[in-house]
């Protein structure tokens, strides 16, 4: 009985973090260059069960067959599938068409996101909503941010700034798995990059990934789970108290 209500409350943790996942990447629907997050459930691996119960003296082996105590889970992974490129037309806003992310700098080294709500801030620097610069790349490859002092400043379809020897800094990955997520749309990566041409829109922001209609019936499809569990738990809760109450008057 323990090890029965042992699985359930397994189960009932597996069904906890999937459903706090979904509201994760509902949240982030409108999160321009949001990358919505996965989860691969599995069940565990049947164990063989027996006691000591059998023959006459009640001593014997006695095989009483598999059990599956429960379902666990086996990958979180972020699926970086391309989300709509949306027109907005503002001068600061970019896209990339493909494959590529955005190099920012950050206190501990480089990030990389999809997320090209850019603004440039009191310094003339090019920044993420959050405040790390955004990276560029001169005519001799060195790297560094981006100052735009002309408020009608054009990138074209290869990162250059329009009047300039600079150009927006992109990067690819040969596996996107092994970036890691700080915040909601920037990653690090303990590997190196790859600096590649990216293809880019100016004026345009990657929509979120999130498909909010598959979203709600996973939800739908965890409540009724959750469900389950609960009144099988409430029906041990009954059994344990009918068993204690039977003890109780021997």
């Amino acid at each position: 009985m323990l090890r029965s209500i042992e699985t359930v409350n397994r189960n009932m943790n597996v069904l906890q973090k999937k459903l706090e996942n979904s509201g994760s990447n509902i949240t982030n629907v409108n999160t321009p260059g949001y990358k919505f997050q996965g989860i691969v459930q599995s069940t565990m691996e049947a164990q063989e069960m027996l006691n000591f119960s059998g023959g006459s003296k009640l001593d014997e082996r006695q095989d009483i067959g598999n059990f599956v105590f429960g379902n666990q889970i086996d990958l979180v992974y972020k699926n970086f599938e391309q989300g709509i490129l949306g027109q907005t037309d503002k001068r600061s806003d970019f896209a990339i068409a493909g494959n590529g992310f955005f190099a920012v700098e950050m206190e501990d080294g480089l990030g990389f996101t999809r997320n090209g709500n850019f603004i440039i801030n009191d310094d003339n620097m090019l920044t993420t909503m959050e405040g790390y610069p955004v990276q560029g790349v001169d005519a001799f490859g060195e790297m560094g941010p981006i100052y735009i002092y002309d408020e009608n400043f054009q990138i074209d379809n290869q990162g250059n700034i329009m009047n300039t020897d600079v150009k927006l800094f992109i990067v690819d990955f040969d596996d996107y798995q092994a970036l890691e997520t700080v915040g909601d749309t920037i990653f690090v990566s303990g590997a190196g990059y790859n600096a590649i041409d990216g293809e880019i829109r100016q004026g345009f922001l990657e929509l979120s990934n999130v498909d909010v209609a598959d979203e709600l019936v996973k939800m739908i499809e965890i409540s009724r789970e959750f469900e389950s569990n609960q009144k099988i738990l409430t029906s041990m809760d009954e059994t344990l108290r009918q068993a204690v109450n039977e003890i109780g008057r021997v």
